[in-house]
């Protein structure tokens, strides 16, 4: 399979995903702080309404498109000696105070599918006495990496909570077949460094956006934009945001809907001005220039004009409101063809007043099930169940990860 994704709205055609587990049932009120949740979530129920996000996917790509578990690729990736090696030395490494040492034997001798449940759940009966931290961020498969492109970016968290996660994509990448197109073009930051992909959007070909926020460093950024850049990215567009747990990334107040319209939570967005830098490569270095807004930045880049849509809509407490629960944070399927939480009712309401026709995903999969979807036929924002996945603070865009779309 060719990955690449070259806009934030292009078809779909392959996406990564992970389906909670067994994970989010170990996180308890006293470690939920600790693991970046602001409440704990009830398995079976976030279980079904992941998996029927996922049947809106299925009704809305094409008849080759593809959707992967993680964990499947995990559990592939480990069938091979090699990498197992090399996760498990990194993992000792990059978790010393863990004392991952002293069971490196018995890590060694799991099988690949009990090396991947310990890894992610924090425990197996195959070895006693021994226990971790539970990985619940797993579902948010859009922070471990960003392909861009022809190539991807491998994030590095902020937080200690999420260093299996990046150990396990980056031996993902390394060695399992379906990243063999991009292995070569692996942009990678230093380890005292921090960025994840909900920080990072791909708003064409030739520019990506970069927020830097609460997980994404200065340092971080610059080293990513350096790599970008290399690879033939001609702009990105550094955008500084509030500091703070509601806008954790730059995808929680800002997401794109259709080549033309975004949407975005006024308070971090249209009222801050001053806080966007363009950065190119001239000379063998990068140039910066300041920009007045995010609006004025992409029109001037690209070319077009662009309308942001309020997420919460007019309303001041409605705006706060339905971007804590994730309004701001949507996922295109196709160019305008979004899915995002029932709950956030003003966002869709002020979605249909800029053209688009609300269907719920019974009514979506329903019509389109069976038939081939069009997305030039019209402009469609797709609500779904999600009262437990919004728990875990993580819309549509948070829990997938695209490695193709259509150019």
């Amino acid at each position: 399979m060719n990955l690449s994704v070259t806009s934030e709205t292009g078809l779909l055609k392959s996406v990564i995903v992970h389906t909670p587990g067994n994970e989010v049932s170990l996180v308890n009120p006293e470690l939920k702080d600790e693991l970046l949740f602001d409440d704990i979530i009830f398995e079976e129920d976030a279980r079904q309404e992941h998996l029927d996000m996922l049947k809106v996917f299925k009704a809305a790509m094409p008849e080759n498109g593809q959707i992967f578990e993680i964990t499947d690729l995990f559990e592939e990736c480990f069938q091979s000696e090699e990498a197992r090696s090399f996760f498990i030395e990194k993992l000792i490494k990059r978790l010393s105070e863990q004392n991952l040492h002293t069971i490196e034997r018995e890590l060694h001798e799991l099988n690949s599918h009990d090396l991947m449940r310990f890894v992610i759940d924090g425990i197996t009966p195959s070895i006693r006495n021994f226990t971790l931290h539970p990985t619940p961020n797993m579902l948010f498969t859009r922070d471990l990496a960003a392909v861009v492109n022809n190539s991807i970016l491998l994030s590095q968290p902020a937080k200690k909570a999420r260093l299996r996660e990046a150990i396990l994509m980056e031996t993902l990448i390394k060695y399992h077949s379906l990243f063999e197109n991009l292995r070569d073009n692996t942009i990678k930051i230093g380890d005292q460094e921090s960025i994840e992909g909900g920080d990072v959007l791909v708003a064409s070909d030739e520019l990506v956006l970069i927020g830097m926020s609460e997980r994404t460093s200065f340092s971080g950024l610059m080293t990513a934009t350096q790599g970008l850049l290399k690879q033939g990215v001609e702009h990105v567009l550094a955008v500084d945001i509030p500091k703070q747990r509601s806008s954790m990334h730059l995808d929680t107040i800002f997401t794109f809907a259709s080549e033309n319209e975004c949407i975005v939570f006024p308070p971090s967005i249209t009222e801050r001005t001053n806080n966007v830098v363009a950065l190119k490569s001239q000379n063998g270095s990068v140039k910066a220039e300041s920009m007045p807004s995010l609006k004025f930045a992409l029109e001037e880049l690209l070319g077009r004009d662009f309308m942001f849509i309020k997420c919460g809509g007019e309303t001041r407490t409605n705006q706060f409101r339905e971007q804590w629960t994730d309004g701001a944070n949507v996922f295109a399927l196709a160019p305008g063809v979004i899915v995002g939480y029932e709950r956030n009712t003003n966002t869709f309401h002020e979605l249909k007043e800029h053209g688009y026709t609300l269907m719920n995903q019974y009514e979506f999969i329903e019509e389109f099930k069976d038939t081939s979807f069009n997305p030039a036929d019209k402009k469609i924002a797709i609500s779904f169940m999600g009262h437990e996945l919004c728990r875990g603070r993580g819309g549509a865009r948070c829990m997938t990860m695209p490695i193709a779309r259509e150019s």
